[in-house]
């Protein structure tokens, strides 16, 4: 099923675009986790570390290229730039509420 993406996601994907990084983390429940290839990063300060050492601040970008959602899963499949890894990825947002309880990275 295709769909928007919900508003903590397009919150999310948004400020990654920016390199805002209060933005992005303001995107995640207090205890939510980052996983990159099974390597989980729980809580805004360890987000906050992966980030800067991998992802904004890597200069990441994220052109959105399809949407499909499952419950509480979005999926994003997106181009990635960036000086990091570039290239298509999949993202797993769980929303939780208002704000992302998980995003889970895969190729």
């Amino acid at each position: 099923m295709t769909t928007s993406l919900p508003e903590p996601v397009r919150a999310s994907i948004d400020a990654t675009n920016a390199g805002d990084l209060q933005a992005f983390l303001g995107s995640f429940t207090p205890d939510g986790a980052v996983d990159d290839w099974g390597r989980v990063f729980g809580g805004l300060a360890a987000i906050t570390r992966w980030s800067d050492a991998e992802y904004l601040g890597k200069n990441v970008t994220l052109e959105v290229t399809s949407v499909s959602a499952t419950g509480d899963d979005v999926v994003v499949i997106a181009t990635v730039g960036g000086d990091g890894f570039n290239g298509p990825s999949t993202f797993t947002f769980t929303v939780d509420g208002e704000k992302i309880a998980r995003m889970t990275i895969r190729e």
